[in-house]
């Protein structure tokens, strides 16, 4: 076992078998979170199996060696535990949360789950058909429509153009043996961090955890590379006639990844356009030309280059004036640096949500249980306050120029409103 490195109060140790250990100690409340992040999200998925880990998020804690799901749940709530299984683009995750004394027994069922996981056919023939419900209920959202059809167009055959939920076609053609191969494949020792939070030493953790995964070894195949393709960045309208009382007005731009240099001043300028009622997309577009329902945008964090959106709700009357105005938001970005208050505001209110986003053991768990799985490592924590700090107002209008030019159009709404607003 080798220790690597201690950061402020975050202790990260790599087991023998590869598994990365994250221990936080926080003796404020008699609780103990814990995430397992696996290398295993929907962009290792093919894309005609796409859904295919959120399949398996859902069936994972429905079975395992020695234990029905009924089993399951019941010894996770006998002590007023939780434990739950999630899939997103670049990672799986297990998450548990207990009081310190029935830590060890909901961990070291977690690791039964992770190891043994039965899969029973049952319970994958009723999730599959949640998870189609899932899909059609979004195709009903003007929203997640909209949304869809951006990511579709802006990543056409990489990964990241597909849903997590995958699709009706290809969720109806996985089978167990899908689960059970793709399971098999990623689910790993050398594949795997667990990040620990809460009333536990960094001995405990550390003697735990290798009680419980110690003794799984390293398989002899190599791990799974992902390989995508090249991003081609061509612009186009995506136009979705719906029968709805408000059209959806998306506009997208291809962002950086979380490693690139324009990273922190785009998250800088996305939170400064759309978080909040002070935002400016929220004061100019709806509180002074009463044009939206609702109006943000969002720009992820992610290991492959992320989209930069904006977007907003409104009358089908003003879609047109809606999408030109939030056209010209954008654009001014490229054409007028910030001022030193809006500046200032933007680092303020990111900073501010950031510290509050790391406030119980789930959160402090899950962070920088995140940054690992992700190959930022656990001085991302700070590395992030910094990058964000040092971002000037020429920065900021050079990211904006760099990136956020000719952008992906997606409309939803009643068909003559949508087709009058590209006319």
């Amino acid at each position: 076992m080798q220790t690597i490195n201690s950061h402020s109060l975050i202790h990260r140790i790599v087991l023998d078998n590869g598994i990365v250990v994250l221990v936080t100690e926080n003796q404020a409340a008699d609780i103990i979170a814990g995430r397992i992040f696996i290398h295993a999200g929907s962009c290792y998925e093919p894309q005609e199996k796409a859904g295919l880990t959120h399949l398996l998020s859902s069936v994972m804690t429905k079975g395992c060696e020695g234990l029905s799901s009924l089993e399951i749940a019941e010894q996770v709530e006998s002590v007023g535990a939780s434990l739950s299984a999630d899939a997103a683009t670049d990672y799986f995750v297990l998450s548990l949360k207990t009081v310190s004394a029935d830590f060890a027994e909901i961990l070291a069922l977690a690791g039964r789950l992770l190891r043994s996981p039965t899969f029973p056919e049952n319970q994958v023939a009723l999730e599959k058909r949640l998870a189609i419900q899932d899909i059609r209920s979004q195709k009903e959202q003007p929203f997640a429509l909209a949304f869809e059809k951006l990511r579709q167009a802006m990543y056409q055959d990489h990964p990241y153009a597909m849903s997590v939920l995958g699709t009706e076609t290809s969720i109806d053609s996985l089978t167990r043996d899908d689960l059970v191969e793709f399971h098999q494949r990623h689910f790993r020792p050398d594949n795997i961090v667990i990040s620990i939070a809460g009333r536990i030493s960094v001995a405990e953790a550390i003697d735990l955890v290798n009680q419980i995964f110690g003794d799984w070894q390293i398989p002899t195949q190599a791990k799974p590379s992902l390989n995508v393709p090249a991003i081609q960045v061509a612009p186009q309208s995506c136009l979705t006639p719906l029968n709805t009382q408000q059209s959806i007005v998306m506009l997208g731009y291809m962002g950086p990844s979380v490693n690139s240099p324009g990273y922190a001043a785009l998250k800088l300028l996305s939170t400064y356009l759309g978080n909040g009622l002070s935002s400016r997309l929220f004061v100019e577009l709806r509180e002074k030309r009463g044009l939206a329902y609702e109006v943000s945008a969002v720009y992820s964090t992610r290991l492959f280059p992320a989209s930069f959106v904006v977007y907003m709700g409104t009358a089908p009357e003003n879609t047109t004036i809606a999408l030109n105005g939030l056209r010209q938001e954008v654009e001014l970005l490229c054409s007028d640096e910030l001022s030193p208050e809006a500046l200032q505001t933007a680092k303020n209110k990111i900073l501010g949500q950031y510290a509050l986003g790391k406030q119980t053991n789930g959160q402090i768990a899950q962070v920088y249980g995140w940054y690992e799985i992700l190959g930022l490592g656990i001085e991302f924590d700070q590395e992030f306050s910094r990058l964000i700090n040092n971002v000037t107002a020429t920065e900021a209008m050079t990211a904006a120029r760099q990136y956020l030019q000719e952008p992906y159009l997606s409309l939803v709404g009643q068909e003559e409103a949508i087709h009058i607003a590209v006319a």
